[in-house]
C-alpha cells in the first residue's frame, strides 16, 4: 500500500483469478472528484455538474449531491443535502439528460437519485415508499414501479 502526495491511499493487488481489472473506489462522502475519477476509470466522459439557482445566484451542483428533482408550483426544484434550488430545465429534459444513470423517474412530478435512497417500503399494495438521505419521503407511482425495479436490478 502506498500513499500519494495528496493523502490518497492506493493499493494494487494482483489476482490471477480475475478476467479483467476491477477497481473499487472508497470515499468518505460523494464528491464531484470521485465521480469524475470513476467516470475516467470506466472510460466515460465525466458527468457534468448541474447549474441550479439560489435566488439570482447560479450554483454548480455535482450529480452525486442531488437527492431528487421535483415539480412544484409550475417550476422544477433540485433538492440536495445542502438545500433546495431552482432548476431551469423541465423534468422531461432532465429525464432525457440523465437516461442511463442512477436517476430514475418515480412519478410524473419527480426524479430520484437511487444512490441516495436509504429505504424502500414495499408493504403497501402496488406502491413503493422511498426514503432518501435526510428523511425525505417519495412515493413511486404505480406506472413507474416496473421501471424502478428494473433500475434497482441493474
Amino acid at each position: 500500500m502506498t500513499e500519494g502526495g495528496s493523502g490518497v491511499k492506493v493499493e494494487i493487488r494482483i489476482d490471477p483469478g480475475l478476467e479483467e481489472p476491477e477497481v473499487i473506489l472508497c470515499v468518505p462522502s460523494p464528491t464531484e472528484e470521485a465521480e469524475a475519477l470513476a467516470a475516467r476509470l470506466r472510460g466515460e466522459a465525466p458527468p457534468q455538474p448541474f447549474t441550479v439557482y439560489a435566488g439570482r445566484e447560479a450554483v454548480r451542483v455535482s450529480r452525486s449531491m442531488v437527492l431528487r428533482f421535483y415539480a412544484e408550483d409550475k417550476g422544477v426544484l433540485c433538492q440536495t443535502g445542502k438545500g433546495i434550488f431552482t432548476v431551469r430545465q423541465r423534468l422531461y429534459e432532465l429525464e432525457q439528460a440523465l437516461a442511463g444513470t442512477k436517476f430514475v423517474r418515480v412519478s410524473n412530478s419527480e426524479i430520484v437519485n437511487l444512490d441516495r435512497v436509504t429505504g424502500l417500503d414495499l408493504t403497501l399494495a402496488g406502491t413503493i415508499k422511498m426514503t432518501l438521505e435526510g428523511g425525505t419521503v417519495c412515493w413511486v407511482s404505480r406506472r413507474y414501479v416496473k421501471k424502478i425495479k428494473e433500475a434497482l436490478e441493474a
